[in-house]
């Protein structure tokens, strides 16, 4: 398969580019692809509970901030589906996750030029060159062995699960990532009482917690962390200011050390940290098992798990105490992760770095992948730029604006350099 533009990933990124692309670039759309492995459009599938909302505004959806009057706006799809007076009714700005899902398929099924495919794992990404060494283009690789080439590419998928490596070498039927969270336990007897573990201190980490009292009811739940205990996100309007589109040129701008301070003093606006509500609703919880002398589920603050072992019928977790350096041991059945994901660069786009000899990997201010050599072609990076764009990168906060910049940078690139235009001379002219 040939197309100009290959977006890999059908998440909110990627769906944001292909609204700006039909609203930017209709002549680019008609020859542009998104695909995804997943076989449906979901936002944040493993945690799909139908009680959790959206940490951000229905206004940072794909379009609303870069045009109000886009069709493919939220506000739109509440009218078309007819639900808008109840959305309004409910007096919040943040819908419900399912709900957003509902909306980001919406879109999908909305656009007329850009092609959605499903089902289509990639493997590998790699530069064609001509011979002068020139990158004219990319070979995409999937799983079924099919290539698409294309002259554009954007990569839009996340970032991998991050399994502590304490934890690695477990079986994976016993080791669940909040990723997988909602596939996963679907597989488990909701009437047999497991001896569950959570890991880790972070919003998935709650959800997990609270959602195991229904999906896993009768279970013993004991929650890990190695901190003194939950916290509130710091997030106020003052910090929320950094979550701000405009900040992104601030950000990129900055000296590295700048950099550097903004996302360690943005850390606890994101991550390791519940929501208001949510730690409201879990100590409301706790607090009427303790009065009802319920003791199967709680939290074990301050231990750091130094050891782990599959003993056949088992997990058996090492608990090292971090206050008192004491030992224990946690035998349990299962073990859910909220422990984020692993701060570098997607497997893909490192080896697609490796393959071009770059040494490390940069991205201009409009996404695009530095490549250290002549080219007729580009890549872009979506949501994985938190290093040089800003905390913000991975979040809703930029979508809308991101996909248009990327977009008109495309467009840009076009009109300097031709389809016909391929050649190493005309290439090295950049």
């Amino acid at each position: 398969m040939d197309v100009e533009l290959l977006a890999i990933g059908a998440g909110p990124s990627n769906l944001g580019l292909a609204v700006a692309l039909e609203e930017l670039a209709p002549e680019l759309a008609e020859n542009s692809l998104l695909i995804d492995r997943n076989t449906e459009i979901a936002w944040q599938q493993g945690m799909l509970m139908p009680w959790a909302t959206s940490q951000v505004s229905f206004l940072k959806d794909l379009v609303t901030q870069r045009d109000p009057t886009s069709k493919f706006s939220f506000l739109n799809h509440l009218f078309e589906t007819g639900r808008m007076d109840e959305f309004v009714n409910m007096s919040t700005f943040t819908p419900y996750r399912v709900e957003f899902t509902e909306y980001l398929r919406w879109v999908a099924a909305s656009l007329e030029k850009v092609k959605i495919e499903l089902g289509r794992e990639v493997v590998s990404m790699q530069a064609q060159k001509d011979e002068t060494g020139s990158v004219t283009g990319w070979v995409t690789t999937l799983a079924d062995g099919s290539t698409i080439n294309s002259r554009y590419l954007v990569y839009g998928g996340s970032r991998e699960a991050n399994i502590p490596p304490v934890l690695a070498d477990l079986p994976p039927n016993r080791v669940v990532h909040s990723t997988a969270y909602r596939q996963r336990v679907a597989q488990f007897d909701g009437e047999l009482p497991y001896r569950v573990a959570v890991v880790g201190s972070s919003q998935s980490a709650a959800e997990m917690f609270r959602a195991l009292r229904d999906d896993l009811p009768d279970s013993d739940v004991a929650w890990l962390m190695r901190s003194i205990g939950l916290s509130s996100d710091a997030s106020s309007k003052f910090t929320n200011e950094l979550y701000y589109p405009g900040f992104v040129d601030e950000f990129y701008d900055a000296r590295p050390a700048a950099r550097e301070q903004i996302l360690q003093e943005m850390y606890r606006t994101n991550y390791s940290v519940v929501t208001p509500p949510m730690l409201e609703h879990l100590y409301a919880d706790l607090y009427l098992d303790r009065f009802n002398g319920r003791t199967e589920r709680r939290l074990i603050p301050m231990v750091d798990i130094t050891a782990a072992r599959d003993t056949g019928d088992e997990l058996v977790l090492e608990l090292t105490d971090r206050r008192t350096g004491v030992v224990t041991e946690l035998h349990r059945d299962v073990v859910f992760l909220g422990t984020g994901f692993d701060t570098r660069m997607p497997r893909l786009v490192r080896e697609l770095a490796a393959s071009l000899d770059l040494d490390q990997i940069d991205v201009t201010r409009q996404y695009q992948l530095e490549l250290g050599v002549p080219s007729a072609a580009a890549v872009y990076l979506q949501g994985v730029n938190e290093q040089t764009h800003g905390i913000s990168d991975t979040l809703l906060s930029v979508l809308a604006q991101r996909a248009e910049e990327i977009c008109r940078d495309i467009i840009a690139h076009r009109e300097r350099i031709p389809a016909a235009a391929v050649s190493g001379e005309e290439a090295s002219a950049l």
